[in-house]
């Protein structure tokens, strides 16, 4: 084709893309006002204060409009009587919480300890596996007056690459939560951390409320972006902080604290966030104060 040709081949066809176009736009413009992202709504085991039967409190859990349940583990409850419960009441169990990692770090500058903790998360994903649960949450370390900062992010890293037998081995995620630990305290360095890790099983349980004491949780979860596995939710005010005490912060309400919701669910939304949940992590009680939970984190979900 010679170069005149062209150039009117190429005028025709913008011509044309100009008067499509309109109509895409509008068109993807109306899939995008519409498109929600599908989150579902999960909640702490250790949250539900009714005294009832374990398949009472599942069921109830169920009809406050909850999904999923995060229980701890290893755990004391009967396992045969969790399926059961999970069976009859149609809840689901989308991820556990390791139950030794604050006492037996995996940052713990004595082998045995950290053995004991590897042991305790490699039952976690066990059990993961046996509740059809994806993702195991785990402290990644802990740095205090006798563990160094810089021992404990090379000893708590390859602890946790030990434990990447155990999660190949179930198909289970291990994700690191936010805490205050001392430990990992920038986006920057949190986000390099998993990545030196480098496996796809090994990732991040982000915590909104946690990141307000030293940061912003949407600055957060652009940086960690899709390391990001699972997501807890919690508010915290730093007001209450700075003239009660640091972890009076944490008293108060979902939605009445300092987390700017509205930009914290579009930062959600950016990183197309795959986890498919948000889990409460705050004080719990009996059903009224369960079902305002519920209805707060409703809101949250609205602002996707």
């Amino acid at each position: 084709m010679n170069r005149k040709n062209f150039i009117r081949s190429a005028s025709l066809i913008a011509g044309a893309s100009a008067i499509v176009s309109p109509f895409v736009s509008s068109a993807n413009s109306r899939s995008n006002e519409t498109a929600k992202m599908p989150l579902k709504k999960g909640l702490g085991f250790g949250m539900i204060k009714e005294e009832l039967s374990l398949v009472d409190k599942f069921k109830l859990v169920k009809d406050l409009g909850f999904d999923g349940i995060e229980l701890n583990s290893p755990t004391d409850l009967n396992k045969s009587e969790i399926l059961k419960a999970k069976e009859i009441s149609g809840i689901e169990l989308p991820s556990v919480v390791n139950s030794d990692h604050w006492r037996k770090p995996l940052s713990d500058p004595n082998p045995e300890v950290r053995q004991q903790c590897i042991q305790s998360v490699a039952q976690s994903l066990l059990d993961a596996k046996d509740f059809d649960a994806d993702t195991v949450l785990v402290v990644p370390g802990v740095v205090n007056e006798k563990i160094p900062y810089e021992q404990a992010y090379y000893t708590a890293m390859n602890s946790i690459r030990e434990l990447i037998p155990y999660a190949e081995k179930t198909g289970v995620q291990i994700a690191l939560e936010n805490v205050w630990n001392n430990f990992l305290l920038s986006p920057i360095e949190a986000k390099r951390f998993v990545d030196e890790i480098n496996h796809p099983l090994v990732g991040w349980y982000f915590d909104v409320g946690n990141i307000l004491r030293y940061g912003w949780p949407e600055h957060w979860i652009q940086t960690l972006n899709s390391r990001i596995m699972k997501l807890h939710v919690k508010e915290f005010s730093r007001k209450l902080m700075n003239e009660e005490g640091l972890r009076k912060g944490f008293q108060v309400k979902l939605t009445e604290g300092d987390n700017n919701w509205p930009v914290v669910m579009q930062a959600v939304k950016n990183i197309n966030y795959k986890g498919g949940w948000i889990t409460a992590e705050v004080s719990g009680g009996d059903k009224t104060r369960l079902k305002e939970i519920s209805e707060r984190m409703d809101k949250i979900i609205g602002y996707l």
